[in-house]
């Protein structure tokens, strides 16, 4: 008789786990932050030329650096209050204040030499070269592509090729 209850245990046990797993997966995906219950993480842009970086949520706390980069692409990865944790495409951040921050979309070109195409198209015209380090504002993205604009220059160019914008990322 213990067996008989042991193997129908076992799968019921195996059930409950998968169900908690996929509900703590989709909770990880959904999570929101608890001040403006906006999703984290999620891609800002500096609004200041420059920005005090600090060990914790407050003016008290040490500042550790300062961000000297107006429009520099951020990502929020926490809230708390006035105050929104952010980090750098190198993962260097910390706590500042979120009045430093706007909500212009901005992307860090990744790769040297970077050609922007006239249309989503690797055939297309190249419209510029972007350099490695270049901040662009990023406008449309499809799947795979993002127009950008930067020294009045615009274009499209892979999503690969970018820091501040989610893979799987569709903006109109």
């Amino acid at each position: 008789m213990a067996n008989f209850s042991i193997k129908r245990l076992v799968p019921a046990v195996i059930c409950i786990l998968i169900v908690a797993l996929s509900v703590s997966a989709a909770n990880a995906q959904d999570r929101r932050g608890q001040v403006t219950n906006l999703p984290l993480p999620r891609y800002v842009s500096m609004k200041a030329a420059e920005g005090n970086v600090r060990r914790g949520p407050s003016l008290t706390h040490r500042i550790d650096w300062v961000f000297k980069r107006r429009g520099m692409p951020l990502q929020i990865t926490a809230e708390y209050g006035n105050w929104r944790k952010v980090q750098d495409r190198d993962g260097a951040g910390g706590w500042v204040h979120y009045a430093l921050l706007s909500g212009v979309r901005t992307v860090l070109i990744e790769p040297d030499l970077l050609p922007i195409y006239a249309t989503p198209d690797p055939n297309s015209q190249v419209n510029a070269h972007f350099e490695s380090g270049v901040v662009a504002r990023l406008g449309s993205c499809t799947i795979d592509w993002c127009r950008i604009s930067a020294g009045g220059y615009r274009g499209w160019t892979l999503k690969a090729n970018l820091w501040g914008v989610e893979q799987s990322e569709v903006r109109e």
